[in-house]
């Protein structure tokens, strides 16, 4: 059966050239290619890209930084396509090729020459007067933010209909393993490998001192509302796109059904790689 590809590309002279010979490339090989763009972030969640990856995708390749996986996850959806990034942008964790390694790494992938790591997400649902106002799954995380001029966020905080806290603070990030390296991160949050199964519960800059990330089992369900009044908040999904929430919206955040299936190469490994992100013993991104 003749292979197809999908290519999810960056919106970027240098990465939209870079695809333009990985399409010659493939199809010189017989290969059928599929191809988008990606949409910068967008506020509304009504904005976002309803287009779907076909169904008989061999794989994706993105060619882009961490922001055009993330929207090619999304393009991806909830089927069991491959994916894997070709780095054109700033410091990132989720595009492991290097541009110059595209075509050699491309012709492994093509005979199967890969390893694939599943990366579990979050399912997002936000039910607003008893229905269902939104549903999303993210890869990084979901995040809680106040706007500029707002006051604190109090963000009433509950672990299987069990009472937490009320996190006082800028917002509150709920991230996965994969988005430990991301936004939680740069909050204070802890990194985890991807292989252990946890949601990590970072507040953003917390009025109380002693509320510290806290990593919870993936099996649990974190029920979260906003304490009555509360005004310019918002609600956004990998950084992707964004909904507007208030006190009469509770939102529910959970292991979600279907992973990303990412594409490793056998000789790559994440403590390396975490190593050379982070400049760790003076290495070099």
């Amino acid at each position: 059966m003749q292979k197809k590809i999908g290519l999810f590309v960056k919106v970027d002279p240098e990465a939209a050239k870079k695809a333009d010979e990985l399409e010659k490339w493939l199809r010189a090989k017989g290969i059928d290619v599929v191809r988008s763009e990606s949409l910068p972030p967008s506020r509304k969640l009504s904005d976002k890209n309803k287009s779907h990856a076909p169904s008989d995708l061999f794989c994706v390749f993105v060619l882009g930084g961490d922001g055009t996986f993330l929207s090619a996850v999304q393009w991806i959806g909830n089927q069991n396509i491959p994916i894997h990034g070709i780095k054109f942008g700033e410091l990132g964790f989720l595009a492991e090729t290097s541009e110059d390694e595209l075509f050699s790494v491309a012709d492994r992938i093509l005979n199967n020459q890969f390893v694939l790591k599943p990366r579990m997400r979050l399912l997002v649902r936000v039910i607003r007067d008893g229905k269902q106002a939104a549903e999303e799954t993210v890869l990084n995380d979901v995040v809680i933010n106040k706007g500029a001029l707002a006051r604190l966020a109090q963000i009433k905080t509950y672990i299987n209909d069990h009472f937490l806290t009320t996190y006082r603070a800028d917002g509150l990030i709920l991230a996965t393993p994969t988005g430990s390296t991301a936004y939680s991160l740069a909050a204070g949050g802890p990194i985890i490998h991807p292989a252990v199964p946890g949601i990590i519960m970072t507040p953003i800059c917390p009025f109380t001192l002693t509320n510290r990330p806290l990593i919870v089992p993936d099996s649990v369900c974190i029920k979260i509302r906003l304490v009555k009044k509360s005004s310019d908040i918002m609600l956004t999904f990998d950084g992707q796109a964004g909904l507007e929430i208030d006190d009469k919206d509770t939102i529910i955040v959970c292991k979600g059904e279907h992973p990303v299936n990412m594409i490793v190469m056998p000789n790559r490994h994440y403590f390396d790689v975490l190593k050379a992100k982070l400049r760790w013993s003076g290495s070099r991104v």
